[in-house]
Parts: C-alpha cells; structure tokens; sequence
C-alpha cells in the first residue's frame, strides 16, 4: 500500500489500558476497532447518521475486505490521528484508505471495501443515491 492521494477525514483516539496486550503495545484487533470508529466518525462529518439509514433506509454497511500492513507499535497513552479517504465508489460498494499515525509516523496503513446490505435481511443492496452522488463528489474533488 502507499500514500493515498486526496484529502482525508481525520479523527483522533488515544490508546488506554484495554487496547494493550500482555506487551504493553496495542493488540492488533484494536486497530480494527480504531479504523471502525474513524469510518463512523467520517460518514458523521459528512451528514449520514447510520443509525438514521438503518431505521429509515433499511441500509447498514459492512466490511466487505481489508487488506492492512502493521508499520509500527502503538503503546499505552499514545495520540493517535485515524484518517479516512475514499478510493473508490460503485453502486452498491465503496473502498476507503485509513491509516493510523502517531505525531506523523505511520503505524498502521489499510484499505477497506465496504458493502451496502438492507438491515433486514443482509442482501446486497444499492448506496442511497443521495448518498451515491455525495461520494462520487468527494472522489472528483480528490
């Protein structure tokens, strides 16, 4: 993976206690969660409240694949800044680029596809086109 062109979201976390394993570095799985929270965050900033599209739409979104590299160690106290960038949009799909840095290191790159499915029975299903349109505008401005 490599630095993703554009502008990126960016949201901070810092890491506690239950994010270390028994070597006082960040478990990888917290990562994950991190990444997680970052994308909600995004989709937030950019006025869609997935609760709403849940209740509403019948839309939620998955992990489809993540493709990650661990770079570096987090530890105990540490400030992190957990970006966001979108990388790709299809109808019913989009990929993101999320990284984790700590005072401008890279620790963590990852690339992400995200699946839209109706809440009430987990098949694949179209982005709201209002939301389609917002993010392939964010990928003409890139």
């Amino acid at each position: 993976m490599s630095e993703i062109p554009g502008s990126a979201f960016s949201w901070p976390a810092r890491v506690y206690w239950e994010d270390t394993d028994a070597g006082g570095v960040v478990y990888h799985a917290r990562y994950l969660a991190f990444m997680e929270r970052a994308r909600s965050e995004w989709m937030r900033a950019l006025g869609w409240d997935q609760g709403v599209l849940r209740d509403r739409d019948d839309q939620v979104f998955v992990v489809r694949a993540m493709d990650i590299d661990f770079r570096a160690p987090a530890r105990l106290d540490d400030q992190l800044q957990v970006s966001v960038r979108l990388l790709e949009c299809r109808g019913a799909s989009f990929s993101v680029g999320q990284r984790i840095e700590r005072d401008g290191a890279l620790l963590v790159e990852s690339r992400v596809r995200i699946a839209a499915l109706r809440a009430s029975d987990f098949r694949p299903r179209p982005i709201p086109d209002a939301l389609l349109t917002e993010l392939k505008s964010l990928l003409e401005t890139a």
